[in-house]
């Protein structure tokens, strides 16, 4: 007879999406068990960093600072980005709307499993999922692992073991899109003896000249591009269609990096010593739901993006808006539908990134003039202040709002909510500090008693906090644990039409008001 462990939710595959949901759910008070396939974790070279608008939300909980502690350089403003093939300059903004993180994907793991281990998660590796069930109580998952077969039965399972997910096919999830004939391969090396660098960046290369410095190189063959990571290594990288699939699971070598650049330019391109190497196919898929019952989806097994920089941040804030809505179900006081909210709010910011990388493959594709003509248009119209702005926005996923429970909501409603300096008797504090414990939060601007009143039935689920900010965007907000407004009051709106709206939406996210009251917390 096979051992039967119980958990709250049974989280399949240990990479940043399934270790990053197993912090949030500790955080929520909800007894996670992450099941890891490998026995230990995977050295092989995946993303180079962390960008977007995870980083915000890292420091909303209060780890930026010891993820840039383990960095060779802390978060950075990105003045230029590939975009489709061409690189867009932010550096005439005052305030670049990305910034990034230099942190191998390897390290961030790491880094998020000691974390998720300081909370008291329990991360087991070695364990291979080998059937799924459910009911309409619980989930099941039949475990291989070292020591033999056993079974876990849980409240929810949720998917986070990427592209290839065996959980949505045991889900029956229907996984549509399409996969491009272009592999693409980064090097991050050093410089060869034989290649001078010039003053301005750019590389003078025996047999090929002088090469730019953060542009791309098109050919019949392929594209080719480099650019600086610091003063002594070199970030290159090749795209060329092949006609088979690639194996991602396979380490790529330095002879393969140069024998790809050698087909794409035609010459050789010496390479110093490899830093880190990798190799990737594109695809653009979204699953049709995230949710099946008791088994969701979330990160790579829910979407593949066809560009790259955007598939961590997307799949970490899937995790964010998950995991306080299946806490609320476990602990009882989930609302009707509020985990269904999950599918609609993070397929729409799922193809919300599918729409731009998809509109990034129009413009790295085509060789002809036509093209040469899109990419040339899209560079003029990114030099102008505003589109540069909204382009920023997209990659970072900052422009997200989510869909709201009417029209009339206050523009704020559904946005990530601004970090306002806060002042208080006690002192200063910030909306970044209040979200270190991912609890939801109604935060009085305006001395508004009848907005305090009214949330005061929701004590001690919902934190009820006053302080003033040099400006008032509105009255009063009400955040959500991943740190989106759910509802918000124009300045001076009257107390019958207020109270009432923030009544709706504490019902509508935080379920009927609880038996126990508390004080609230004037800061």
């Amino acid at each position: 007879m096979w051992q039967v462990i119980a958990a709250d939710v049974i989280i399949v595959g240990a990479g940043p999406t399934g270790l990053m949901l197993a912090c949030e759910l500790r955080l929520a008070g909800v007894r996670p068990l992450v099941l890891e396939r490998q026995s230990q974790p995977l050295e092989i070279p995946k993303a180079n960093g962390l960008g977007g608008q995870i980083l915000e939300l890292l420091r909303y909980r209060g780890l930026l600072d010891r993820f840039e502690a383990a960095c060779t350089e802390p978060s950075h403003p990105a003045p230029r980005y590939p975009f489709g093939g061409v690189h867009v300059d932010f550096s005439p903004l005052p305030e670049p709307p990305l910034r990034g993180l230099t942190l191998p994907q390897a390290h961030l793991e790491r880094l998020l499993d000691e974390r998720a281990r300081e909370l008291g998660a329990q991360v087991s590796r070695g364990q291979e999922i080998v059937g799924v069930s459910q009911n309409g109580t619980t989930v099941t998952a039949e475990v291989h692992g070292p020591d033999g077969p056993y079974q876990v039965t849980a409240r929810y399972l949720v998917g986070c073991d990427g592209g290839r997910s065996r959980i949505r096919d045991a889900a029956g999830i229907p996984f549509p899109g399409t996969t491009y004939p272009e592999v693409n391969r980064l090097g991050q090396v050093t410089l060869a003896d034989s290649v001078t660098r010039l003053g301005n960046g750019d590389l003078d290369v025996p047999g090929l000249g002088k090469v730019r410095a953060g542009s791309f190189t098109r050919t019949d063959r392929g594209v080719f591009g480099f650019g600086w990571l610091t003063s002594e290594v070199l970030m290159v990288s090749t795209t060329e269609d092949e006609a088979c699939a690639v194996d991602d699971g396979v380490p790529m070598t330095l002879t393969e990096l140069q024998d790809s650049i050698r087909r794409v330019l035609g010459a050789s391109f010496p390479l110093g010593e490899p830093r880190r190497l990798s190799r990737y196919q594109f695809q653009a898929r979204q699953a049709d739901q995230y949710r099946d019952g008791r088994i969701l989806l979330a990160g790579d097994a829910a979407h593949l993006f066809p560009a790259t920089g955007v598939g961590l941040n997307a799949g970490m804030l899937d995790t964010v808006n998950l995991a306080w809505k299946l806490a609320a179900d476990i602990h009882g006081w989930a609302p009707a539908g509020l985990l269904d909210t999950y599918h609609r709010e993070r397929h729409f910011a799922g193809a919300r990134t599918l729409l731009h990388t998809q509109a990034q493959v129009a413009l790295r594709r085509g060789l002809d003039q036509a093209a040469e003509a899109l990419r040339e248009i899209f560079l003029e119209l990114v030099a102008d202040e505003q589109p540069l702005r909204r382009i920023g926005a997209l990659i970072a996923g900052k422009d997200i709002r989510y869909p709201t429970l009417n029209t009339n909501q206050h523009p704020l409603t559904g946005t990530f909510a601004p970090d306002l300096t806060l002042h208080t008797d006690q002192g200063t504090t910030s909306v970044a500090e209040l979200m270190h414990n991912a609890r939801p939060v109604l935060l009085d601007l305006a001395d508004r008693p009848d907005l305090r009143e009214t949330a005061r039935e929701w004590q001690p689920r919902v934190d009820i906090h006053t302080a003033k900010t040099d400006y008032r965007p509105a009255d009063a907000i009400l955040i959500r644990p991943d740190a989106h407004i759910a509802w918000a009051a124009t300045t001076d709106e009257p107390a019958d039409t207020a109270a009432p709206a923030l009544r709706e939406a504490l019902s509508y996210w935080f379920g009927t008001p609880p038996t126990v009251t508390a004080h609230d917390v004037d800061y």
